[in-house]
């Protein structure tokens, strides 16, 4: 096969991509299709990989396997998961490659009984904590970080499940938000300062719980919310009821900015705020910071869709859908042999010309990675007649790779790390070029003062490595030219 026709990226590999969606169920006798319908509902946080492991009268019972959730699972699979107990996992590489075996939850059987885990985020000591424990004989079955948990967890003495797993926590530094799984208990743990999200959620029918990334999985699974697990706080959950225990110490709250922004569903409430909402308002915000003289406001679909609402709604200025995406194509394609100007691109948007031609058009869109995809996409709507393009960035400019559970690029290939704001405008092509300042974004979001992680704006790094930014960075994104 010629070298045209090979799988090439999509336009999502100029976006960031989070880690990890974890699920918990506990007391329900469909425990892991419950798991399966809120990994559904999670798909957004990773599609590389997907996996379930059950309870069931103190075995572990585990299904995983590559692709989305459809793709590893069906009824012969859920059959094969049996018990009132299940933990469940979808991910997208970033510490550890996107292969078979790096698949989570991670299971094991050691001297306390069974225990299965699976992670969002990311332990920026993970390389100097796999050293010393390589070198005190442990023998590692993954490239991942997660592993490393386990591997503490397996030295701390203790008869009590939650005491141990605190203990081997209190080794690591960086984001987690865990759900685990033992022959008894459903446990949940946030770090401390509460990077990633995770939701406590009770079941209407059974009076089960659940763990969850987000709220939005709360709903398809028929449970209601109860509330937020607090950074730092770990929960167990048994027969006898909920056990909430606070074992590490809490500093500062950084809950990830770019989960408002980007990563998680709109229909899903982070530590009381609504994300639909919060990016109406960071989009009408945009307005009163970045008005333009246009004719319409024009989404990057799909994550720029909230944003451009707001902004339509602040500026008066008609909403439309000027640029339709292909829902399912999926992260690769084969080109065809003699390709068209940005075919990748092309191939998830389609620009309409009835509603661009002879306008001037206000495109709104989450953020600016490299900057490759943003130069097709204002290439895409000039080619369709468009008179004037005004891109507006529903994110300060990014500047700094994330440690934290956050797939990014190196900050070499950060284009707004290497260029100034009126560089980037030329190379992407755009009539004027805005992005939303930290003060506004809070202000949408909430206030500074409830506590975010913005490094990747501010360079300012709440738990740098050790030996610097750049030792602990995770894996680049893949792209096309």
């Amino acid at each position: 096969m010629h070298t045209e026709r090979w799988e090439e990226q999509c336009i999502e590999d100029d976006h960031f991509h989070d880690e990890c969606g974890v699920i918990g169920v506990f007391g329900h006798p469909e425990a892991a299709n419950l798991t399966y319908l809120g990994l559904y509902a999670l798909q957004h946080r990773g599609q590389e990989s997907a996996g379930i492991v059950s309870e069931d009268q103190g075995k572990l019972f585990v299904q995983r396997g590559m692709g989305r959730v459809a793709d590893v699972f069906g009824l012969e699979q859920i059959s094969k998961l049996p018990g009132e107990q299940a933990i469940g996992h979808v991910r997208y590489s970033t510490a550890g490659g996107s292969v078979l075996r790096n698949t989570q939850p991670i299971f094991i059987n050691y001297r306390h009984g069974a225990f299965a885990v699976g992670h969002n985020g990311n332990l920026v000591n993970a390389d100097e904590l796999r050293v010393r424990l390589e070198q005190e004989g442990a023998i590692f079955h993954t490239d991942m970080d997660t592993e490393v948990i386990v591997h503490l967890l397996a030295r701390v003495p203790g008869e009590d499940p939650g005491t141990r797993l605190a203990a081997a926590l209190k080794q690591v530094s960086g984001a987690y938000s865990l759900v685990c799984l033992t022959e008894t208990r459903l446990i949940g743990v946030r770090d401390p300062m509460g990077f990633r999200p995770l939701v406590l959620g009770r079941l209407i029918d059974s009076g089960g719980f659940v763990l969850a990334s987000e709220t939005c999985a709360l709903d398809l699974m028929g449970a209601e919310f109860v509330r937020d697990i607090e950074p730092g706080e770990l929960i167990i959950i048994s027969r006898e009821g909920i056990e909430s225990r606070k074992p590490f110490a809490v500093t500062e709250r950084r809950m990830c900015v770019f989960e408002y922004i980007y990563f998680a569903r709109p229909d899903s409430v982070l530590d009381g705020t609504h994300v639909y909402s919060a990016r109406k308002r960071i989009g009408q915000a945009l307005a009163r910071l970045h008005p333009r003289e246009a004719d319409v406001v024009v989404p990057v679909p799909d994550s720029g869709v909230a944003a451009a609402m707001g902004y339509a709604e602040a500026s008066g200025l008609p909403f439309e859908l000027g640029l339709i995406r292909n829902h399912y194509v999926g992260r690769t394609f084969i080109q065809p042999a003699q390709r068209g100007r940005d075919f990748g691109v092309k191939v998830k948007l389609n620009a309409q010309p009835n509603i661009l031609h002879g306008k001037r058009v206000i495109l709104v869109d989450d953020s600016i990675v490299r900057g490759t995809t943003s130069a097709k996409i204002v290439n895409l709507v000039r080619a369709a007649g468009a008179r004037e393009v005004h891109f507006l960035v529903s994110s300060p400019p990014t500047t700094g790779p994330c440690y934290y559970g956050i797939d990014t690029p190196d900050r070499s290939q950060l284009i707004a790390a290497q260029h100034s704001i009126e560089e980037v405008r030329k190379i992407i092509g755009a009539d004027t070029l805005g992005y939303i300042s930290l003060e506004a974004l809070y202000a949408a979001v909430g206030s500074r003062e409830k506590g975010f992680c913005d490094a990747c704006f501010s360079d300012d790094y709440p738990l740098p490595t050790p030996e610097g930014h750049g030792s602990r960075q995770l894996h680049l994104l893949k792209e096309v030219k």
